[in-house]
């Protein structure tokens, strides 16, 4: 059943939250109060059905906190998404429902459980030992509350970006090297004659790549990578802490440990011997990409060093020069909508889909809309979501895919999955369409993959619905999306200019493709450089020095560092999911170049592999380990052959 967001106020986030904690907790009593809780229904059923009426609420109230247009709506959605993380964390630390858990799994039920359900009951248990029910109640009762802080931090963290704002205010001047349509989207600086340059995406990255003023870009990066400083570093350093003590009293050796043991990777030591096996590599090819911009520097200020302010200026100035891709140029092919379409066309075709905006749908904005995914051959629908595409204050400042229903069994019925993309692309004017450079559409992509992996689910049980697997395998399905939006005849089937309407040259494709990998090296690196820090505070039991640990892990990236700027105040994924975890983007692109390659074999296009990918990868969720998803889609033991082909890496060790 849709929902309603027009209706949506502070006072009902209040109401169906606080509803939905009476009726998860009037469920957890009947379990307790059971007389015989010895079946699946009783046990695991009662957990699961209240789980559910949790994540509900919290699935509107974490999209609503994040793009709702009123303050006080988004403030509401904080708070009372708080309570409803508070409910869930307390659940599992309650003995009483851990006693139950443990009766249930040596009953002749729970042991003739198969496959989901299975699964699900090995779940709980192991949540129960990570929850740290084999402690005294002392150190019990300090786990709890170490927890609860930390869902406190968490929340508070992701508001104070939400609600951060700086800015540049401009003369004409100042702005030479960016194009008149995008000067013509600033707003008015508060001084006469100025244009207001924001943090947001759509103003800052094409103000790095195209900004003459060499100063101002330096300026712009200054504030972007201290976004919620002084707010957010003291709350980081509290939760890095938190998770140090947490990692303590369970004895793991440190955080990183704790986190990554239900991920796919064996411990940090497999993911340091994954980056092991390219950086060395990558450094090499580095070292050149970077000499190639610093004489592009030379040319501009001699005896300068190349800065983290110059290197996305020269990339954009050497993709012009040497493969003639102007990024202006490119996204006149690229019209919002006309991209959207596209992307339905192909997904359609290959995964054997239909996609259609429902009118008049009831959004939280007028710049929302909403789609509903069919099945073409059973001409179904099968689940719903939203797209809320452009900046506005006080939204989500990154892209993101939201779940806000998941799908799951509720007797002989199937609840259908829906979700929210969220992203922050350049708004349509008067004169012009919303225009995506290539980047954007690649970003587009990305997050249309988490979608379809959490929208095609077909798994019974909402613990492993959707995108509910390993979260280093999560980016897979969104990593491989990324592919289809470089392949010609992707973008021959769609990319046409919003004036004329001719299609994008071929010509202009092919060095568009042949630029895909300028600067790769650097990139990953940066990339790399992201879950170094992340995992280098998270290992560990000694305090944290945090602005030191950014710098010296900021070295792999063979950039200077942006000396006074603390980027980890503004890195919202370490608290969002992804602490200890950020190698993730990295992992999943093994998994997902391998799959890809698979297309490439058979046809990018092909149905057949397809429908073998949904149903083996995006249908089954977390249903099974994720490793046993591309086995069943390959055929064979994953590699990481493309992968490091992809990197100009063939040679390397294998990254295991």
């Amino acid at each position: 059943m849709l929902l309603d967001f027009t209706e949506i106020t502070a006072s009902s986030i209040a109401v169906s939250s606080n509803e939905a904690l009476i009726a998860a907790d009037a469920l957890i009593e009947s379990l307790i109060s059971d007389p015989d809780p010895s079946t699946y229904e009783s046990v695991l059923g009662r957990l699961e059905n209240a789980s559910t009426i949790i994540s509900d609420a919290s699935g509107v109230g974490t999209l609503m906190a994040r793009v709702h247009p009123q303050i006080e709506v988004r403030d509401a959605a904080v708070e009372w998404g708080e309570r409803l993380a508070k409910w869930s964390s307390d659940l599992i630390f309650r003995d009483d429902v851990a006693s139950l858990i443990r009766s249930y799994a040596e009953t002749e039920d729970a042991v003739a459980l198969t496959k989901t359900y299975r699964r699900l009951l090995e779940h709980w248990q192991r949540d129960l030992r990570r929850a740290g029910h084999g402690l005294t109640g002392c150190d019990r009762d300090k786990l709890h509350a170490l927890r609860t802080r930390l869902i406190e931090i968490q929340v508070r963290f992701s508001a104070n970006l939400d609600k951060f704002s700086d800015y540049l205010d401009l003369t004409r001047d100042e702005l030479d090297g960016l194009s008149n349509e995008y000067i013509s989207r600033l707003t008015p600086g508060e001084s006469s004659n100025t244009y207001r340059v924001t943090l947001s995406y759509p103003d800052y990255l094409p103000f790095l790549r195209q900004a003459t003023n060499r100063a101002l870009r330096q300026a712009l990066q200054f504030k972007f990578l201290n976004k919620a400083v002084e707010d957010n570093l003291p709350m980081l350093s509290e939760a890095v802490s938190i998770r140090q003590q947490i990692a303590a009293l369970l004895e793991y050796p440190s955080w990183a440990d704790y986190a990554i043991e239900v991920k796919m990777a064996d411990g940090p030591d497999a993911v340091a011997k994954l980056y092991d096996s390219i950086v060395p590599g990558l450094i090499a090819k580095a070292n050149i990409e970077k000499e190639r911009l610093q004489e592009r520097l030379d040319a501009d200020i001699p005896g300068a060093t190349l800065q983290p302010w110059d290197v996305w200026f020269y990339d954009n100035e050497q993709r012009q020069d040497e493969y003639g891709v102007n990024p202006d140029e490119v996204a006149d092919y690229f019209p919002l909508q006309q991209v959207i379409d596209g992307m339905f066309e192909v997904a359609g075709d290959v995964f054997g889909l239909a996609f259609h905006r429902i009118d008049q749908a009831a959004t939280w904005h007028p710049d929302v809309s909403l789609y509903e995914i069919r099945d073409r051959e059973q001409n179904r629908t099968i689940a719903y979501f939203y797209t809320d595409l452009f900046p506005r204050a006080g939204k989500y400042g990154h892209a993101a895919a939201f779940s806000v229903v998941c799908g799951r069994r509720e007797e002989a019925d199937y609840r259908l999955p829906i979700g929210a993309l969220v992203a922050n692309f350049t708004k349509p004017t008067d004169k012009s369409p919303a225009l995506l450079q290539h980047s954007e559409a690649l970003t587009l992509f990305h997050e249309f993959g988490h979608i379809l992996h959490f929208g095609l689910t077909t798994v019974d049980l909402l613990r492993f619905s959707g995108n509910n697997s390993e979260w280093d395998f999560v980016e897979a399905p969104s990593q491989i999306m990324e592919n289809w939006i470089w392949e010609a005849e992707v973008l021959e089937r769609f990319a046409r200019h919003h004036l004329t309407g001719d299609p994008i040259p071929s010509s202009l494709v092919k060095r568009l493709i042949a630029a895909r990998d300028l600067n790769i090296a650097l990139l990953t690196l940066r990339q790399i450089y992201l879950g170094k820090v992340d995992l280098a505070i998270h290992i560990g039991q000694e305090d944290k020095d945090l602005p030191l640990i950014d710098e010296v892990s900021h070295m792999v990236t063979q950039i200077p560092f942006h000396t006074g700027t603390n980027f980890l105040a503004g890195f919202g994924h370490i608290m969002a999911g992804y602490d200890a975890g950020y190698y993730g983007y990295l992992w999943s692109m093994v998994y997902g170049d391998d799959m890809f390659s698979e297309f490439e074999q058979q046809g990018v296009l092909d149905a057949n592999v397809g429908k073998r990918y949904r149903n083996e990868v995006l249908a089954t969720g977390g249903s099974r380990d994720a490793v046993e998803h591309v086995r069943a889609f390959l055929g064979r033991d994953p590699s990481s052959e493309a992968f490091l082909r992809k990197l100009g890496l063939a040679n390397a060790p294998p990254a295991d």
